[in-house]
């Protein structure tokens, strides 16, 4: 199947200027924001905590909801909307003990109390130590560097270490949009999102390594021809390709994100942006880095050259 012909030629490097101060933009955009805030914003997974979830008879609000848990001692409390029913919330606390079902009592004993007894269901609560928490954190972000260094190696032996390289700042550039888009939106990192942030590394790596690997076959079937034509000559070869499976990736993640409900609307959501900015880092960040590498040792030689002779 061709979603566009196989002859098709759209000059993708001769905008690879532009898509450098795009990428830079959505970079700085994302990194201001987490100044701002002070940093990413964990779940209950890497910040530890109690996590409550409670569903109502009928609609409610967040402020009634914290005006009906005041005679508790749950120290800062952050009630926030869980989908798009105004009847369930979830209930965030720092504090947390080892005694779950002695604070899940506690909540839904004083919420009974402020709604009626049969108006309040508690669906799910969910602790974890500040010490457990910090480890998971720092754990989820080794396994992402881990993955990273490995990416390295494995792309350094199967192709130059000037792909590995290539390969590596564009899934840098995935992940460090997606973590500002997070920011910006206001949603935490636990677990799960980790988890996405992984697969979003296989998924870009995957179509990055399809473009490097018709490059490297066309630098050997077109060696007379210059390396930015060849480098773009490879990207519009897989263009088809890489519609196709983005496209139908897409659909699947938007169907999650729509009706997946809220335990996955944040995983839902980190795919969704990572898939696109994968896409896009695969045709506008990774063969363009091959030919930045190409022009700059081309200018070291020159310069080296210029000098002898001198």
């Amino acid at each position: 199947m061709q979603l566009v012909k196989p002859d098709i030629n759209i000059d993708f490097v001769g905008r690879r200027k532009i898509a450098v101060i795009v990428s830079i933009a959505l970079i700085v955009i994302g990194l201001a924001s987490l100044v701002v805030k002070g940093g990413p914003e964990y779940g209950i997974d890497f910040a530890g905590g109690t996590l409550i979830q409670v569903r109502f008879a009928d609609n409610t609000s967040a402020t009634d909801i914290k005006d009906g848990l005041q005679s508790l001692d749950l120290g800062n409390v952050v009630v926030q909307q869980f989908g798009d029913d105004a009847k369930e919330y979830l209930i965030r606390t720092q504090s947390s003990s080892t005694e779950m079902k002695g604070i899940g009592q506690q909540v839904t004993s004083a919420l009974k109390t402020e709604y009626g007894e049969e108006k309040v269901e508690m669906r799910r609560i969910e602790m974890v130590g500040p010490q457990v928490g910090e480890d998971l954190r720092e754990k989820g972000y080794k396994a992402i560097l881990f993955a990273m260094v490995a990416i390295l190696i494995y792309i350094t032996l199967r192709f130059e270490f000037r792909f590995a390289v290539g390969a590596i700042l564009a899934l840098v550039h995935d992940v460090a949009i997606t973590i500002g888009a997070f920011s910006l939106s206001g949603r935490e990192i636990d677990l799960p999102i980790i988890a996405a942030f992984l697969a979003i590394i296989g998924y870009s790596l995957n179509d990055t390594i399809i473009v490097y690997d018709r490059i490297r076959e066309n630098m050997g079937r077109y060696n007379k021809e210059g390396f930015t034509k060849i480098v773009n000559r490879s990207i519009n070869e897989t263009l088809s390709r890489t519609l196709l499976t983005s496209g139908t990736t897409l659909m699947v993640l938007i169907a999650l994100f729509v009706f997946g409900g809220g335990v996955i609307h944040n995983f839902a959501f980190a795919m969704l942006v990572g898939v696109l900015i994968g896409t896009y880092s695969s045709i506008f960040v990774a063969s363009p880095l091959l030919i930045f590498w190409d022009d700059y040792r081309k200018a070291s030689r020159a310069a080296k050259a210029a000098g002898e002779k001198a």
